[in-house]
């Protein structure tokens, strides 16, 4: 085996011990099924991978063969005991993985072997069963640390004794524990910088007062409540994770932060000044009473006014989604002038309002789906609206028309999602009888615009030419059963461009397609429809992908694979569709076609007399019966009629040589006469 590392690569050393790979300074032995660490005949090893292997006791001599290792990884074995000589002669080891073992048996003589190990700097003990007593023998005599690891163990409660001597410490995996209740279990860790809570069951979080901290990942707990510790100090937080909890208030953050990154999906939150009957609660507050020993605190917070206290100037990313949010605050997101990603989604909104000079000027990325929007309001003069707005995300609503010219003023829009609302394109065509035409949603002449979902929108009389003036790459125009009533002239405009077409479930038959004119799509979905014959404008197009699944098809083109669209196309669905288990033949030539991927293959199946078949494998009486069924027709003709020429014929023979003299006879004294010579 040689693995190129730079100019100095080195091909595996074939004879090492235990049947190990080595390359350069690393030996191998992952999966070897090693009760014991293997000799090291080169004492130049600095790394050493013995995962996945049943190793039970690392002993006092297991490593004195390995005295230049740094890096040592023990990870999936048996380990109960590491003897407390074992790492006297690997004193320089900076990296060891003990995960997923069985420490918890002998963690007091463990505890004595990693005290013997002055450098090391990252160690993970994840997944060996141990409390939070065993972690604080295990790591008592570890000052050296900068990355621990205790995730996925059976820890329950922290307090200031745990950690007390991991001064040196810069990151902090506690996840999938049980870890309800801290208690000053980080306070002494004054360079810590990341810290991980997830995936436990912490209630709330309160003086939250690490200033040091730039990472702090809390998500999937059952925390109620976020309060920072009220203070001027600058907090170094960059991310804070608290998505997957039961909060019921907008966090309060620290007052000075670097926050960039705001993560609360997936909680309970909302915002109390207005409730939706009308009620406001602007003078009521909330009181914590905190007791620490013999001292009381009361801490007297607004509902909703905490947030004008925490500068969020520099955060780009918040993640509300999944909340129950049905209005923002006045002035709530003028606080975030650098924001460039704002998740709405699947919250209870009813209105959004844009505006010029917005403070989300540097947005990039707006997600409002899944809300209960009526109206989107905007108040669009000659200045720019969401002037960086790159994608936008609108569906699942209840919108029917969008602000006139909304998106002339974005520049830079290339993504719009409006499925599932009750919208229609313009130009809409004139109707007789109706005075003024229905609202629609005019993107004609957006330059920028690439990619674009209408499923689900009911659309219905489209003409004209809507997409006139765009360059969109993707459509998706599924789920409108309307849409298409007429022939494609409406999407000429797009022909040159578009690469990805959805026309699911559009009760597209196959009178009204020609796709001729569309020679850059590359991804075609005609899945849902009513197709009953092959489209043959398809046999010219360069397709990669194809669905035909849900339709009427009883076969494909017999030479499909002999055109450009069998010479291109990589995957095909062709599931759910009445196939003649008599006509094949475009089956078996697709089966041999080399690089072509069919995901539905094994539910493909055909109709013979009532019967549902695989194609694969077809009975003998019913191969037989399709010979005959498909046989040339002229060939059968002569089969039938040649036994009943032969036996006419031979019949004739035979009266005739019967017959012969007396026929001779009758025929010399009727016509014969004398002829002189």
């Amino acid at each position: 085996l040689a693995v190129g590392w730079g100019s100095g690569a080195l091909a595996a050393w074939a004879t090492f011990p235990g049947g190990c790979e080595l390359v350069q300074s690393t030996v191998d032995c992952t999966g070897r099924w090693l009760s014991s660490v293997p000799g090291n005949p080169r004492g130049d090893t600095e790394e050493l991978l013995l995962d996945d292997n049943t190793i039970q006791v690392l002993g006092n001599a297991s490593l004195l063969m390995y005295q230049q290792l740094r890096r040592l990884s023990l990870t999936k074995n048996r380990l109960e005991l590491i003897e407390p000589g074992a790492f006297l002669s690997s004193q320089g080891l900076h990296v060891l993985s003990l995960a997923d073992n069985l420490l918890f048996t002998n963690y007091s003589l463990t505890a004595a072997a990693l005290s013997a190990l002055p450098a090391l700097r990252m160690l993970d003990l994840a997944g060996n069963r141990l409390t939070e007593d065993m972690v604080s023998v295990l790591i008592w005599n570890m000052s050296s640390l900068e990355s621990l690891s205790v995730a996925r163990n059976i820890i329950m409660r922290l307090d200031s004794t745990v950690f007390a001597n991991l001064t040196q410490l810069l990151e902090l995996n506690l996840e999938k524990n049980y870890i309800f209740e801290i208690d000053q279990a980080f306070e002494g860790l004054q360079r810590l910088q990341r810290l991980n809570i997830a995936y436990n069951y912490l209630p709330c979080v309160l003086e939250f007062g690490l200033t040091q901290l730039r990472v702090l990942n809390v998500s999937n707990n059952v925390i109620e409540w976020f309060l920072a510790l009220e203070s001027d100090d600058l907090f170094e937080l960059e991310v804070l994770d608290l998505s997957h909890n039961r909060l019921l208030f907008f966090p309060v953050l620290p007052r000075q932060s670097k926050l960039h990154t705001l993560l609360l999906k997936d909680n309970e939150m909302s915002f109390y000044q207005r409730l939706p009957n009308g009620t406001s609660l602007a003078n009521v507050t909330v009181q914590f009473l905190l007791i620490d020993g013999n001292s009381t605190n009361i801490t007297t917070v607004s509902l909703w006014d905490e947030i004008c206290h925490s500068n969020l100037s520099s955060l780009r990313l918040l993640d509300m989604s999944q909340n129950q949010v049905w209005y923002l605050p006045e002035g709530f997101l003028a606080q975030m002038p650098s924001l460039t990603h704002l998740k709405l989604n699947q919250n209870c909104l009813e209105t959004f309002h844009l505006s010029e000079g917005d403070p989300l000027a540097m947005l990039t990325e707006l997600d409002l789906s899944q809300n209960q929007l009526a109206e989107l309001g905007a108040e669009v003069g000659a200045g720019d609206v969401l002037p960086n707005l790159q994608l936008f995300n609108l569906s699942t609503n209840r919108l029917r028309v969008l602000p006139p010219e909304v998106f002339t003023y974005t520049r830079k829009i290339a993504t719009v999602d409006l499925s599932r609302n009750r919208v229609n394109l313009c130009p809409q065509p004139a109707v007789a009888g109706e005075v003024e035409s229905p609202p629609c949603v005019d993107i004609r002449g957006i330059e920028t615009l690439t990619h674009l979902s209408l499923a689900g929108c009911s659309l219905r009389r489209l003409g004209g030419h809507p997409f006139q003036g765009t360059s969109l790459m993707y459509l998706d125009l599924s789920d409108n059963h309307q849409a298409l009533s007429g022939d494609l002239e409406w999407l000429q405009d797009l022909a040159l461009t578009l690469r990805v077409l959805s026309l699911r479930n559009t009760s597209l038959s196959s009178t009204a397609v020609d796709f001729s004119a569309f020679n850059s799509l590359v991804r075609l979905d005609l899945s849902g429809n009513s197709l009953t014959v092959f489209p043959t404008s398809l046999s010219m197009l360069e397709l990669r992908s194809l669905d035909l699944r849900d339709n009427c098809l009883p076969a494909l083109l017999m030479d499909v694979t002999r055109t450009p669209l069998g010479k291109s196309l990589q995957e095909v669905y062709l599931s759910r569709n009445p196939y003649n288990c008599c006509t094949l033949g475009w089956w078996d030539a697709l089966q041999r076609v080399e690089g072509l991927h069919i995901p539905d293959g094994q539910e493909v199946t055909c109709s013979y007399a009532s019967r549902t078949l695989s194609p694969r494998a077809l009975p003998e009486p019913v191969l037989r019966s399709c010979r005959w069924q498909t046989a040339d027709l002229a060939l059968l003709y002569l089969v039938l009629a040649l036994p009943t020429c032969l036996t006419l014929l031979v019949a004739f023979a035979v009266v005739f040589l019967m017959l012969k003299q007396r026929l001779l006879k009758m025929v010399k004294s009727r016509c014969g006469v004398s002829n002189p010579y």
